[in-house]
């Protein structure tokens, strides 16, 4: 059985949540709350055990391949696949954060904690679903959205120095009338940009089980917020750890800072009717490679064999998801509503009778 890892109150040991509004960590018991210092403080102070602990502890595996864990505070089997890091208990609801997975080139150097919670992010949906006044029932049972989970994504994030070049045929296009003709004039001009410029922090999702595309729509995160990780801003979320490797993810980074760097040195080409990039060559030195956490609420509901998910950036609040139309519903709605206008038009009518 692996080993858990949970943060206890040091007032009254109970297991301790980051609180995402306070930034700090609150236990739900006796009420105390505490900084980043003082939970480092009392992980220190434990740290010897939990190693121990940690390292007595052998690995099972069940029959499907899945790591099984068992829960510190009611001692049930967590069961999670290879990926996870940090879970939570189906029966007492505490947290498991997975120490053992989060070691070594799996050990985030930094972290974005929540600052939206689970009512804001069902708040944020509510908002959506607020305007579809077709959605399908399942949209608005209240079970379904209660599911809404708040997850740690794995995210490499890259500094770069790049130096480009760009060569584009440029095109000054002039008409003008002369008695019955129209006279078109073009001039080609052969434009030339080179220059350096500095990226820091492009983002790149490093998980397959998440769509990049949702990653990508509920960008951007401040990295001005970026913390040193620390386990205890897991407390209370979910965790996965990245199957994407840095070398493997970067590849997508790079064609970012390429395309950046073109749209920018063909954006300095001014005062031309038309501009059409030939050739471009760029030079990249990666300067700095971190890997990160950071916080997403989602929320995937079943609709007809087919899942929608909803995602909030959990630092921003920006909620990206789309709601589709109960054509049943839609359909029954406009029966009615000619049902009453025909109503109406009759009623009209035999008052006009009278």
């Amino acid at each position: 059985m692996n080993g858990t890892l949970d943060h206890k109150c040091p007032n009254c040991s109970a297991v301790l949540k980051f609180n995402p509004h306070g930034q700090n960590w609150k236990c739900e018991y006796c009420r105390s709350e505490f900084n980043i210092e003082q939970i480092e403080q009392a992980q220190a102070k434990s740290g010897a055990t939990i190693n121990e602990t940690t390292a007595a502890v052998k690995a099972e595996k069940n029959l499907e391949g899945m790591d099984v864990y068992s829960c510190p505070n009611c001692g049930a089997q967590i069961i999670a696949d290879d990926n996870v890091t940090a879970t939570s208990c189906v029966y007492c609801k505490s947290t498991a954060i997975l120490k053992n997975k989060l070691v070594g080139e799996f050990n985030p150097t930094k972290v974005i904690a929540f600052h939206k919670t689970k009512e804001d992010a069902i708040a944020a949906f509510k908002k959506i679903r607020k305007g579809r006044p077709f959605a399908p029932k399942e949209f608005n049972d209240p079970k379904n959205i209660n599911e809404m989970s708040g997850i740690y994504i794995p995210f490499w994030i890259y500094d770069f120095q790049c130096s480009g070049s760009l060569t584009a045929d440029a095109k000054r296009i002039n008409s003008h009338r002369s008695g019955d003709y129209i006279i078109t004039r073009t001039d080609v001009y052969l434009a030339m940009r080179d220059g350096s410029m500095a990226f820091h922090r492009i983002p790149v999702d490093g998980s397959k089980r998440f769509d990049n595309d949702i990653m990508n729509s509920i960008e951007p995160f401040d990295y001005r917020e970026l913390v040193d990780f620390n386990h205890g801003y897991l407390s209370g979320f979910l965790a996965e750890k990245y199957d994407v490797d840095g070398d493997t993810a970067m590849n997508d980074a790079v064609e970012r800072v390429k395309n950046s760097t073109n749209d920018v040195l063909k954006n300095s080409i001014n005062g031309y009717s038309t501009v059409t990039v030939t050739s471009a060559n760029h030079n990249l030195n990666l300067t700095n490679k971190e890997y990160i956490l950071l916080p997403v609420w989602m929320l995937n509901i079943k609709y007809k064999d087919k899942i929608y998910t909803f995602a909030m950036n959990g630092q921003t609040g920006k909620m990206v998801g789309d709601i589709p139309i109960d054509k049943k519903k839609a359909v029954l709605c406009w029966i009615g509503l000619c049902a009453l206008s025909f109503l109406v038009c009759f009623i009209v009518y035999w008052l006009g009778g009278l």
